[in-house]
């Protein structure tokens, strides 16, 4: 399958440039509301609820996710702050959106007496397809791509033509990482959605942590564009201490607190 090089934009509107960033990032919300929707249903919350909590989080989290990303290249947005604000550039971190939207989970369900482990448990899938789509937005940016290789390489991987053609960055082709963590998120979601209904309640967003913090390190690995701490990759750092964190509270929750335990299912 061969597209060539696709443009960012998709259409004008008014004389306006609409970029496919923000229609997946859009479609991305829908797809990832409408499973959260029906889980949270599912569980006895009113219907409303989870919209509720996306109106008021989505927002946040999109200003979370590109404050993360300006705090971390300062050098760069400190002489062009008329840039801070483009992001449809590109220029969205997950972590920083994941902290914006939990921030506002905790203070919703606490003031609606949810418990805030059961919202978790409920999103962590929709989570995993946020951000199996989402990467999508970064393909067609041209960006958050790893090192150069040669094509061979690519289509020794059984790699599409069309990833392929539009993995030609600046002159050399480049190891397409938006494609490994949308699929890794992909298999992982198959995973935690086979489970679910043997762990314990807080263990599905547990396992959602452990999942996507593995892929997040390895993959941050490969790319070029990661933000850093001195020498060190923000993300693999995080990745790191949540994947650890996590570990060590499931182990805890399944020797020390197994009698406690309560299955997702009847939380």
């Amino acid at each position: 399958m061969t597209l060539g090089y696709l443009d960012p934009i998709a259409f004008y509107l008014f004389s306006k440039p609409i970029y496919w960033y923000g229609i997946i990032i859009a479609m991305t919300v829908l797809v990832a509301y409408m499973m959260a929707d029906h889980e949270a249903t599912k569980r006895g919350l009113k219907k409303e609820t989870m919209l509720d909590l996306l109106l008021l989080a989505l927002p946040i989290a999109f200003i979370f996710a590109r404050a993360y990303y300006v705090v971390f290249r300062w050098d760069y947005y400190s002489t062009r702050k008329d840039e801070i604000i483009a992001i449809w550039d590109g220029g969205i971190a997950i972590y920083g959106g994941l902290l914006g939207g939990f921030l506002v989970l905790y203070f919703f369900a606490r003031r609606r007496g949810i418990k805030i482990i059961k919202m978790l448990d409920i999103i962590a899938p929709s989570l995993l397809v946020g951000q199996m789509l989402g990467r999508w937005g970064n393909f067609f940016n041209h960006e958050a791509y790893g090192e150069v290789v040669s094509r061979e390489f690519l289509e020794k991987r059984f790699i599409p033509d069309f990833i392929i053609e539009n993995m030609y960055i600046d002159g050399a082709y480049h190891q397409p990482t938006f494609l490994y963590e949308s699929l890794w998120c992909f298999i992982a979601l198959v995973i935690l959605l086979l489970i679910r209904k043997k762990l314990a309640q807080s263990e599905v967003f547990a396992m959602y942590i452990v999942l996507y913090g593995i892929e997040r390190f390895v993959v941050e690995g490969m790319r070029t564009d990661s933000l850093y701490i001195g020498s060190l990759r923000v993300s693999q750092v995080l990745s790191l201490v949540f994947v650890i964190g996590s570990l060590i509270y499931l182990i805890m929750l399944n020797t020390k607190y197994k009698d406690k335990k309560v299955l997702y299912i009847e939380s």
